[in-house]
């Protein structure tokens, strides 16, 4: 019995001097970071020093602005953190910290395309992504506090059609420093057809010549392209510059004949065909009616243009025939409509 109580004891003093160790056992050294990430409007001893205590939530510096890095010495830290009592601090090798300010980040970007679309909704301008907009100030990038999470918005939007100025303002609820004014020109816009070359008259124009450019919408007109199939193929009715909008009186069918050239000029009779060299005293494109001379002959005869070199010339009797067989036609339809 005096043999177990002497052991008990003895496991009780143990686990006193256990529990006695680990309550008087070192607490860790504060030491300082290498960085801090902060929110609102002051760093804290705690964001600059592992370890703090009950100090860690005083202020002792102003943060940076919303999304912007700054830096802070060992030796001010130390310095700043010395009337809270905080001793022993461990700097290591850290010689400054460096302090970024934590935000939310409303791109350029996107308050350009909340404004495109609100000018489209407000003002009829049709889809928001043809509108082209240009600010008279370089438009920045809005930061906001990370827990701001409303969407911006633009507010007292006014817009002039004829010249496009608009004046506006940017607003984020819940974030009054976010408020910026917005102005400058936005303009309604559309593809049309531009060419990359300057082209001579008679130049027939490749897909390789074309290009398609935005150009304020008020510019374009019913006679301006803006499908380069609407010119691919044609050629140029007289000399056209380059880097400008084509426009379909600007073209016309390609000559298959030209002025002075040597053609082929083919007969066609009942039942007859005869092909012999002419000299064209028009030049054409297909289905034109012009004049040629047959060398042969020297006779000018007026035939019309199908196909390139080509100029086809219908005899009398075959115009007698045709006209007859049409008039047949006609009185055919006419007896069966009766």
């Amino acid at each position: 019995m005096i043999r177990i109580t002497i052991h008990t004891a003895a496991l009780a003093i143990a686990g006193l001097t256990l529990l006695a160790g680990t309550a008087w056992a070192e607490p860790e050294r504060p030491t300082l970071r290498a960085e801090a990430l902060v929110t609102g409007s002051l760093v804290r001893i705690g964001d600059l020093i592992d370890n703090a205590g009950i100090v860690a939530n005083v202020p002792i510096f102003r943060a940076p602005a919303l999304g912007q890095t700054g830096t802070v010495s060992a030796a001010q830290v130390l310095e700043a953190v010395r009337a809270h009592a905080l001793v022993g601090i461990d700097p290591g090798p850290v010689s400054e910290i460096t302090v970024t300010r934590a935000s939310r980040v409303i791109a350029a970007h996107d308050i350009e395309t909340l404004l495109a679309s609100t000018l489209a909704k407000n003002y009829s301008l049709g889809d928001a992504a043809d509108i082209s907009i240009t600010f008279d100030r370089t438009l920045r990038a809005v930061q906001v506090e990370p827990s701001v999470t409303a969407a911006p918005r633009i507010e007292q939007l006014r817009y002039d059609p004829r010249g496009g100025r608009f004046e506006a303002t940017l607003e984020v609820p819940d974030a009054p420093y976010a408020r910026i004014r917005l102005v400058g020109t936005a303009v309604a816009t559309a593809e049309v057809v531009e060419l990359l070359r300057p082209l001579a008259r008679g130049e027939v124009i490749k897909i390789a010549d074309l290009a398609l450019k935005r150009v304020p919408r008020l510019q374009i007109t019913s006679d301006t392209l803006t499908d380069p199939d609407q010119a691919i193929g044609l050629a140029a009715r007289g000399a056209i510059d380059a880097d400008r909008p084509v426009r379909r009186s600007d073209l016309t069918k390609p000559e298959l004949v030209q002025r002075n050239e040597s053609v082929t000029i083919v007969y066609q009779a009942p039942g007859i065909m005869l092909a012999v060299r002419g000299k064209a005293l028009d030049g054409g494109t297909a289905g034109d009616m012009i004049d040629v001379v047959n060398v042969q002959s020297n006779r000018t005869v007026r035939g019309t243009i199908v196909g390139p070199g080509q100029v086809a010339v219908v005899s009398m009797a075959a115009r007698v025939i045709t006209t007859a067989q049409a008039t047949f036609d006609q009185s055919q339809i006419r007896t069966s409509a009766k």
